[in-house]
């Protein structure tokens, strides 16, 4: 079974079969769900659903190959040496620029901090601020990946219940204003993942009222914010709340998940103990790629490239909206993104999200039941669809096999 686990205290391989002294945070914290369902659904013959990765025939390999050869001809041994924690300069400030030309955050470059990816912004923001029992905010359902990283610091979830355009607010305040209130909310208003919602402005305002003047941080991960089909760029909720949030970005959907190169920008006091917190995890981020990031901007288009992936996602999200309409059966439920990467599929009741996953696999369909999004348990009949990775022809083919299942599965 994919979703079985073995214990962290497995036992050894020696004569003395002792068991391995793992710390107690090794017990509470879940394997990645999407890790391990991804190794049944390598087979090229699967349709897969069920990961979140972008599609890679949107990847600049030509655009990235120059850039590189540029940084070796020029500057390779240089990218090759050890440098600051905070990351490449001259990339910092092309964050803080766009963040001003699109958004108009006030962020300069040293309100900027260069990391491996944003699952690492994740990891350093529980190091500095989350000791066991914290109670810390999430959405419900909430992003995998933060479940995973944020569970090694044994904090006390408060799953807030997400409605079409945001967080329940009555909800929300009751969780950030009664007893101690909470250390943090990590949210992602722009097309959610898994939920694909995006927060209407009026909750994004409505979440900074109630979070403004208590002990609450706003961890906002925009990871997806790029990518609203329509091209327009919502309100950052940071832009409500200077002072008490932390913004996380990615260069994973925009450029290659590969070079694993994200950001998060938060106000000094916060970013000199993220800062202390990477020192001691790795020194800096991936110097060769920032360098080699940083030489592709100066060139390329950037604002072209993301309207082509997001003229890509569109097409693909509304040939999945469109197979499902036309062969779901009654009583299913999902959501119309209008940016992102994911559909989340609510199933009938009694219709087990894990018997469609086995059943949608046996016609070689993968897919993502819902259960690991959700902290108190639920989700049991929720799916996590992935439109990005899939031609629009095997999208169709796959919700036509899923649907059958379905079907079968829930009369």
């Amino acid at each position: 079974m994919v979703n079985e686990q073995k214990s962290p205290q497995a036992m050894g391989t020696g004569p003395s079969r002792r068991p391995y002294p793992f710390a107690r945070r090794m017990h509470t914290t879940p394997k990645s769900f999407i890790r391990e369902i991804l190794k049944v659904t390598e087979k090229p013959e699967i349709i897969s659903f069920a990961g979140g990765l972008p599609n890679p025939g949107l990847i600049d390999v030509a655009g990235l190959a120059q850039a590189a050869t540029d940084v070796f001809d020029n500057d390779g041994r240089a990218a090759l040496q050890y440098a600051t924690t905070e990351g490449y300069f001259p990339l910092r400030r092309f964050i803080a620029d766009r963040y001003k030309k699109c958004l108009g955050l006030d962020i300069s470059p040293d309100d900027v901090l260069i990391t491996n990816g944003s699952q690492q912004c994740l990891d350093l923001i529980g190091k500095i601020l989350i000791d066991p029992g914290d109670r810390i905010a999430i959405e419900r359902p909430g992003y995998l990946g933060a479940i995973q990283v944020f569970s090694l610091y044994e904090p006390a979830f408060a799953p807030v219940e997400l409605g079409a355009e945001g967080p329940d607010p009555a909800a929300f305040e009751k969780i950030v204003s009664s007893g101690d209130g909470a250390k943090l909310f990590y949210g992602i208003p722009n097309s959610q993942n898994p939920s694909g919602i995006t927060y209407s402005e009026e909750s994004r305002k409505a979440c900074a009222d109630i979070i403004e003047g208590t002990r609450t941080i706003l961890v906002e991960d925009d990871a997806y914010g790029e990518l609203q089909f329509a091209g327009k760029a919502h309100t950052p909720m940071k832009k409500y709340l200077p002072d008490q949030s932390i913004l996380t970005g990615s260069f994973s959907k925009i450029m290659a998940p590969g070079m694993r190169l994200g950001w998060v920008c938060a106000p000094r006091l916060i970013m000199d103990q993220l800062v202390v917190a990477k020192q001691a995890s790795d020194l800096h981020s991936n110097y060769l790629s920032q360098r080699i990031a940083s030489r592709y901007l100066e060139e390329a288009d950037l604002d072209a490239h993301i309207r082509r992936i997001r003229a890509a996602y569109r097409e693909q999200a509304d040939s999945m909206i469109t197979a499902m309409r036309d062969g779901m059966p009654d009583g299913v439920h999902w959501t119309r993104p209008d940016g992102g990467m994911f559909v989340w599929v609510t199933l009938p009741d009694g219709c087990p999200a894990m018997d469609v996953f086995t059943g949608a696999l046996k016609k070689q369909v993968a897919v993502l039941p819902g259960i690991p999004f959700y902290v108190d348990g639920g989700g049991t009949n929720t799916l996590r669809l992935n439109f990005s990775s899939t031609d629009t022809g095997r999208i169709t083919e796959g919700i036509e096999r899923l649907s059958g299942v379905i079907r079968s599965l829930c009369r």
